[in-house]
Order: C-alpha cells, then sequence, then structure tokens
C-alpha cells in the first residue's frame, strides 16, 4: 500500500533538547547545514565525561544560527525564562540515559525523563509549537514474544524503569496530541551506534577494553542479538519525522520504529569488532542483567510507508566508519 509523504519541510528554528549528545550533535550537524536555525538545551550531566559532549559541539558554537542553553529540563521555570524564541519544531532527545543504571536510580530516571518530558510539552502548548518529535526507545517493547516487533503491538510490558519512563512518556504525548492538538511523533530507537556513541554503549565500551588489552564483560550466554541502526539512518529518520509532525494533513500521533530490520549476535559483533580493530577480545562471562533483553528487532514497514525511512548503512560499514572515528579520538 502506497502513502502520501509528508511535504517537504522549509528550515525553520529547532529546539534541540540533548543537542550535545551522539544522536543529538549529528542532528545538529545536517540542521545548520541546511540553514535552519537550532537552539539547543543540554545540561551536560556527568553520567559520561562533560568534555565529549564539549568535543560534539564544538564547531557549533561559532555559528550564527546556533544557541546553547545549559539548562536542566526538570527546571520547567528555567526553561520558561531562558527559552524565548519562536521555535517551529521541537526535537527531544534529552533524556537520563541508561538501562542499568535505571535500576539503581529509578526516581532519577522518573524524575529526568517524565517530568522533563511534561515540561517541553507544557512549553509546546504554551507557546502555541504544534511540531513535536520525541526520542522514544525500543526498551518500551520490554520482552515482546511477537517478533519483528510492531508498533501496532498494544499490552508493552517494560522491564526495567528507563524503559518504564520512555512508555510514559509516549503516553503523555498522546495527551497532548488528542487534547491540546500537539502533533506529536514519537520515534523507538533501535541500538544506534556509530561515530560519537556514547563511552558507556556496548561497541564503544568494548572497542576501548578490547585495544587496551582488557577483558570485555558478556552477560549471560552470549545470545542475546539487537537490530543495530547507524547514527546516519536515525536522523534521516528523525528529519522525515521533523516534516512529518509539521504537516497539517498527518496525524496528530504517530508512533515509529527506527531500526535496521536486522538483528546482529552479541557473539557475531564481537567477532567484526574484532576484525575491524585488528585485536582478540578477552571474555569476563558474568550472569545475566535483570532489565536487559535477550533481542530487539524493528519491523520498519510503517516508517517505510509514512516517513520514507529506509537504513542506508549496514552493520559492517557502520562499524568501520565507527572504528576509523575511535583511532583518532582522545
Amino acid at each position: 500500500m502506497s502513502h502520501p509523504l509528508p511535504a517537504p519541510l522549509a528550515p525553520g528554528h529547532a529546539l534541540v533538547t540533548g543537542g550535545a549528545g551522539f544522536i543529538g550533535s549529528h542532528l545538529v550537524d545536517g540542521l545548520l547545514g541546511d540553514g535552519w536555525q537550532v537552539t539547543v538545551i543540554d545540561n551536560f550531566d556527568p553520567y559520561y565525561p562533560a568534555s565529549i559532549k564539549r568535543r560534539h559541539i564544538a564547531a557549533h558554537l561559532d555559528h550564527p544560527a546556533y544557541r546553547l542553553v545549559e539548562a536542566d529540563i526538570r527546571d520547567g521555570a528555567k526553561l520558561n525564562s531562558l527559552l524565548n524564541g519562536t521555535y517551529t519544531s521541537i526535537v527531544h532527545l534529552a533524556a537520563k540515559a541508561g538501562v542499568r543504571n535505571s535500576l539503581t536510580d529509578p526516581l532519577g530516571y522518573q524524575m529526568t525523563n517524565v517530568i522533563g518530558t511534561q515540561n517541553l510539552l507544557s512549553l509546546a502548548h504554551q507557546r502555541g509549537i504544534k511540531a513535536f518529535v520525541f526520542g522514544s526507545s525500543s526498551s518500551v517493547y520490554g520482552d515482546c514474544p511477537r517478533l519483528p516487533w510492531a508498533e501496532s503491538d498494544l499490552g508493552l510490558l517494560p522491564i526495567n524503569p528507563y524503559a518504564s519512563s520512555k512508555l510514559a512518556d509516549e503516553q503523555l504525548g498522546y495527551v497532548y496530541a488528542q487534547t491540546f492538538g500537539l502533533r506529536f511523533v514519537a520515534l523507538r530507537f533501535f541500538t544506534v551506534f556509530g561515530e560519537r556513541q556514547r563511552p558507556d554503549l556496548a561497541i564503544h565500551k568494548f572497542a576501548r577494553l578490547m585495544l587496551d588489552g582488557k577483558t570485555i564483560p558478556v552477560y549471560g550466554d552470549g545470545s542475546s542479538e539487537r537490530d543495530f541502526t547507524y547514527w546516519g539512518d536515525i536522523v534521516a529518520g528523525v528529519r522525515a519525522a521533523m516534516a512529518f509532525a509539521a504537516d497539517p494533513a498527518c496525524a496528530n500521533y504517530e508512533v515509529f520504529n527506527l531500526g535496521n530490520n536486522r538483528t546482529i549476535g552479541l557473539l557475531e559483533m564481537i567477532h567484526k569488532l574484532e576484525a575491524v580493530l585488528n585485536v582478540k577480545a578477552n571474555i569476563d562471562w558474568q550472569d545475566w542483567q535483570p532489565g536487559e533483553m535477550r533481542r530487539t528487532w524493528a519491523d520498519i514497514r510503517k516508517s517505510q510507508a509514512l516517513l520514507g525511512y529506509e537504513p542506508a548503512t549496514d552493520f559492517d560499514t557502520g562499524l568501520a566508519r565507527f572504528a576509523s572515528w575511535l583511532a583518532v579520538q582522545p
């Protein structure tokens, strides 16, 4: 079945939360390059060194169309006082990240991810900003037995606080779409990787440990699988979602999977990492971690039909690019 794609989106003024992070900084690169005005909110959370994010945005700081606002999305009053522009789109990527850490700090994740999202939705409603794109997560599917996972799957039961907070955010977006006419698009990202990847994520973490001759921790029996998706495909999906959310002809509320529609086993990923780094991995086998999903796999047919989303970078190509980037990092 064919569907009309959203109308092309002319450059406007985007408010990007988490715009100094992995996905956000790549998105900002493209927006600035295409003539957008961009305001970024980031609090440089110490989850990993702020110096990494500072490097991501170093080239942005002198751009005349760029503004950085250092603020915490939990502080609604501060957001309202500092964000005084006229914004055509909000792309909300800021979040407290990391599945395992959410098990030890569930309240912190609830406060940042849910209260923070509520503050952004309130701001959008008060300012009359109709287009709202939200960075959700494949983790909302929990251990859903139906594979591949589709947006039409109902009765989702997340298995960690991080995922629970993301699902709650999607539901908040539905309230604002139905009650206040916001056009809210939730994007469920599937295991994003590539240059600028967070240092705590498996590919980046394993690569540095392997290059340093240290063991890598592998939980369970190594049989877990992930739908690894290159950042460039994710950013393309975000840009398409921005056009969708800005088009009055499109639905007020939609959820889309952004994945690669192919799974890679954990041991296969490690072997491929060994090849691009030209080092041998020494595995430290550990017990399976609670809250971890055994497999993720995206059904992307809806994203293809309504967003024109087509992942263009396969895992091997993306991994090679990541290795080349890592080789020149501090």
